[in-house]
C-alpha cells in the first residue's frame, strides 16, 4: 500500500465514467510504481461507501483490471496489485497523452499560448504539493 491511506479520487461530474476513473487510476499508480505488486486496494464496500457509488461499479472496474493482468484477487485479503507487474518507466507520459491532447485542445480554444498554459499547470502542481500532507 502507498504510505498515506489510498483512496480514490472519483469525480461523478466528469463525462468519464466511473468505473472508468477507478480503472485509469490503479492504471497510473501501478505504472508510476506508487502501488507495488502485492498491495492492497481498498474493498468494494469500503470505495461504493466512501464515494456513495453503487458496489457494482466498483466491481465492474476491479474486474476489468483482474482481466487486464494488473490486479490478482486474494482470498480473503480482496484485490492486490498482482505479482511480477512493473512500473511502466517511459509509457508513464503515454497514459497521460489523452488529458494532455485535451488540455492543450482547450488552451488553444480559450487563446492560452503553450507558456501560459505550462505556468498554469505548475501553478496546479504547487498547490498539489502544498495539499498533500
Amino acid at each position: 500500500m502507498p504510505d498515506a491511506p489510498f483512496s480514490f479520487d472519483i469525480q461523478p461530474q466528469l463525462a468519464t465514467p466511473i468505473y472508468r476513473q477507478v480503472v485509469e487510476q490503479v492504471q497510473r499508480l501501478v505504472a508510476g510504481g506508487q502501488l507495488r505488486p502485492g498491495d492492497e486496494l481498498p474493498s468494494v464496500r469500503t470505495v461504493a461507501e466512501r464515494h456513495a457509488i453503487n458496489p457494482m461499479t466498483v466491481s465492474k472496474a476491479y474486474s476489468l483490471l483482474e482481466a487486464e493482468g494488473l490486479l490478482a484477487r486474494r482470498r480473503g485479503v480482496g484485490m492486490v496489485v498482482a505479482a511480477g507487474v512493473q512500473p511502466a518507466g517511459d509509457d508513464r507520459l503515454a497514459l497521460l497523452a489523452p488529458a494532455l491532447q485535451a488540455l492543450a485542445r482547450q488552451a488553444r480554444q480559450l487563446g492560452i499560448t503553450p507558456d501560459d498554459t505550462l505556468a498554469g499547470l505548475a501553478q496546479v502542481f504547487d498547490s498539489l504539493e502544498q495539499d498533500a500532507p
